[in-house]
């Protein structure tokens, strides 16, 4: 490993505290939280681990901000003024975030510093669409008098990020829920805490209202009780569908709001006409990026039964090439997935592959010069059967399964046969197929040649893979109630 790796100081930030009511305080108990590098298997951090006692002066505070305080009362410039500050503060600590990111799920430092200056730039799409959005619209009425449709913050909301890309899924919570006018209590990953702390200390530094954003590092436990609490308002929640389903269950009985953002099993249709050998590197990069953790990878690729081999050795020679290395090394392409428990997932998965009779093309096990932290080759399967679990089942991992098709219905009918629709591609040079083609597949983002998403449009998933969207426009309505008002006439000042 690489002595000279840069060091992960965080000295200034309060990692013994939860942020509650614009303070740093101490828990109700003295447990704390040990971060792991998946690379190292070493401690790099520990953070304060909050009690439900903690949680109930959480929401207390988040409810006296909305109820009692001015925040959800501003007026839309100035809590744009305010989000705007806060986006400055968190773009300027980038090179924090990606020590963070690198450290915590074992990142390649080299992508890392590259990606998180756009990460942390996230909340600014959600300021240029309050720019553009109205909050109050005067509408046409069946009765007398005049419509007008209000668009009121939906109170306190309860941001459950994941762990593997913490900052970018954090702000895309909390952007649109500060600008509609909620507050919020911030609820990190225990395996990622560091960026909450880091979004917290910004909150804090700018002087942002009391009680408008809170800090809790909890496990599964708190969470949920988080969640049940009946003076939380909305739940925004990004990860596992078994967690999705439970706070799911737990909002519809008392009829609270929720956007789930959950897993994924994306497929790639490649058509005859587009060229394999860029669809080849499109999808090993695809599965070599932060080690395949991303709901939205494209993890299945169709191809045609005539051009199955071909696909698969072109994709297995670049495979082979990649360097899965530690973190901090220069050249890393892959490094290791984020924690134990995940390798065991995926090794268990392939060994589950090869048992329904799939073809074992490339990968499948630890590199023989890596002894240490959580690595797994990138790894494709091959002559793989839809019904096979390992078509089913999201890997969150560097693996792709190449499935044949007989014909376009064919492709269309496997891609849809899945329990999840979060994104998808169709990889052809003729941009009409690529539409007709997309307007048939149940899920949320499908995109011609790549494995592209765009948050300023919005972002979510069909079936299995969640409810709701995030990201511009849609992102921000997620956090607003509409409100119907009918007036003998139309009010000076609205």
């Amino acid at each position: 490993m690489n002595n000279q790796q840069p060091q992960l100081d965080l000295s200034n930030t309060p990692l013994d505290r939860i942020y509650v009511d614009g303070e740093w305080t101490t828990s109700f108990d003295d447990k704390m939280i040990s971060v792991v590098s998946p690379d190292s298997e070493e401690v790099v951090a520990r953070v304060t681990e909050a009690a439900e006692q903690d949680a109930d002066l959480a929401v207390a505070a988040a409810r006296q901000a909305f109820d009692k305080g001015p925040w959800s009362r501003l007026p839309i410039s100035e809590r744009v003024d305010w989000v705007r500050k806060l986006s400055e503060a968190i773009q300027a600590r980038s090179s924090d975030f990606a020590l963070c990111w690198s450290h915590q799920i074992g990142v390649p430092y080299d992508k890392a510093k590259m990606i998180a200056p756009h990460f942390t730039k996230v909340m600014e799409q959600y300021l240029k669409a309050a720019q553009h959005f109205e909050f109050i619209e005067q509408r046409e009425t069946m009765v007398s008098g005049v419509g007008l449709l209000a668009y009121e913050p939906v109170g306190v909301v309860v941001a459950i990020a994941p762990w593997n890309v913490p900052v970018n899924t954090m702000l895309n919570k909390v952007g649109p829920a500060l600008i509609a006018g909620c507050t919020v209590i911030m609820k990190p990953s225990p395996e990622t805490p560091l960026e909450a702390y880091i979004i917290a200390q910004c909150a804090d530094e700018i002087g942002l209202p009391r009680g408008v954003l809170n800090l809790l590092c909890a496990h599964r436990d708190v969470s949920d009780y988080l969640v049940q609490r009946t003076d939380v308002d909305k739940v925004s929640f990004t990860g596992s569908v078994v967690a999705g389903q439970r706070i799911a269950s737990v909002c519809g009985q008392r009829v609270a709001r929720c956007t789930l953002e959950l897993g994924g099993k994306s497929a790639a249709i490649i058509l005859d006409d587009f060229d394999l050998d860029t669809v080849a590197k499109t999808l090993i990069d695809g599965i070599c990026s932060i080690s395949g953790q991303n709901c939205a990878l494209l993890s299945r690729a169709l191809v045609s039964r005539q051009r199955h081999d071909e696909l698969v050795a072109k994709m297995k020679a670049i495979a082979e090439q990649v360097k899965v290395g530690h973190t901090f090394e220069e050249g890393t392409i892959v490094g290791p997935v984020a924690m134990k428990r995940q390798l065991e997932k995926i090794e268990s998965l392939i060994a589950q592959g090869v048992k329904e009779g799939a073809t074992l093309v490339t990968g499948g096990k630890r590199p023989a010069h890596l002894d240490r932290g959580y690595f797994i080759e990138p790894t494709i399967f091959a002559n793989v059967n839809n019904g096979m679990r390992i078509a089913q089942e999201e890997f969150f991992g560097p693996v792709l399964v190449v499935i044949p098709y007989d014909d376009i219905d064919h492709a269309i009918e496997i891609a849809n046969d899945s329990e999840f629709g979060l994104a998808g591609a169709v990889f052809t040079n003729d941009t009409q197929r690529a539409y007709d083609i997309a307007r048939r597949l149940r899920t949320g983002t499908v995109a011609q040649n790549s494995g592209m998403v765009d948050f300023n449009i919005g972002f979510g998933g069909f079936k299995k893979s969640g409810i709701g969207r995030e990201g511009g426009v849609a992102g921000l309505r997620s956090y607003l109630e509409p409100k119907t008002i009918l007036l003998n006439a139309v009010p000076p000042l609205f």
